[in-house]
């Protein structure tokens, strides 16, 4: 087996890598900062900062017009895929707490992309069941509940036109995906990875960014 993860990412390598990547906006870095600091104990969920340049840049490769988020916390992902998308654009950002959303309002208001985002608050897999079944979605982001995922995925695949992308965070659950007697969101995570290597529907490629992200191309 060829392993390919012999680069250590220190703090140091870490920052060179952030440094070469599209810099946050005065929006974006106001946001992350405020998330840390209004809500430090689940922060975390927040995607990481090199996730926002790489959504806009899959935004952008795909010519996505129509995107669906499942997990919207306090709204950064959101914003850097509003702020990639066309002016016609539309964003269907699905969460449950007005509370932590109202910090993503507030900052999509002040970037001046809150015209393109739909957000619902009610439960995703209701907001997706919603939805026209004809396939119209051109992305979907999905970083939310683990246990739920196979759910979203099924609901959304149908949707999502030919050509079209899935993108799913956290895929590598912090490893706890190599533990075959996990509970949990771990478990709920394994069986995900599992379900979509599986569907032939889609191709998907799992890379080991961040906590794991997933891209999954519909055929």
């Amino acid at each position: 087996m060829t392993k390919g993860n012999s680069t250590k990412i220190t703090d140091e390598l870490y920052r060179y890598m952030l440094d070469h990547n599209p810099p946050l906006d005065p929006v974006q870095q106001k946001l992350v900062a405020t998330t840390y600091e209004k809500f430090p104990d689940v922060a975390g969920m927040q995607s990481a900062e090199e996730q926002g340049p790489l959504l806009a840049f899959l935004v952008r490769l795909t010519g996505a017009r129509h995107i669906v988020e499942v997990g919207t916390f306090t709204g950064f992902s959101t914003l850097s895929m509003a702020q990639a998308l066309p002016a016609d654009g539309t964003l269907v950002a699905c969460d449950v707490s007005q509370e932590w959303t109202a910090y993503g309002r507030e900052a999509w208001q002040a970037a001046g992309v809150a015209d393109r985002i739909d957000l619902r608050i009610a439960p995703a897999l209701d907001t997706l069941r919603a939805m026209p079944q004809e396939p119209h979605i051109d992305m979907a982001y999905v970083d939310a509940d683990k246990e739920s995922q196979i759910l979203y995925w099924e609901e959304l695949v149908p949707r999502l036109r030919p050509g079209g992308l899935i993108v799913t965070d956290n895929t590598l659950f912090h490893g706890a995906v190599l533990d075959e007697s996990a509970t949990g969101p771990a478990a709920g995570v394994r069986a995900y990875n599992a379900h979509v290597a599986a569907d032939s529907r889609m191709e998907s490629v799992l890379l080991a960014i961040s906590d794991g992200i997933t891209l999954s191309r519909k055929r």
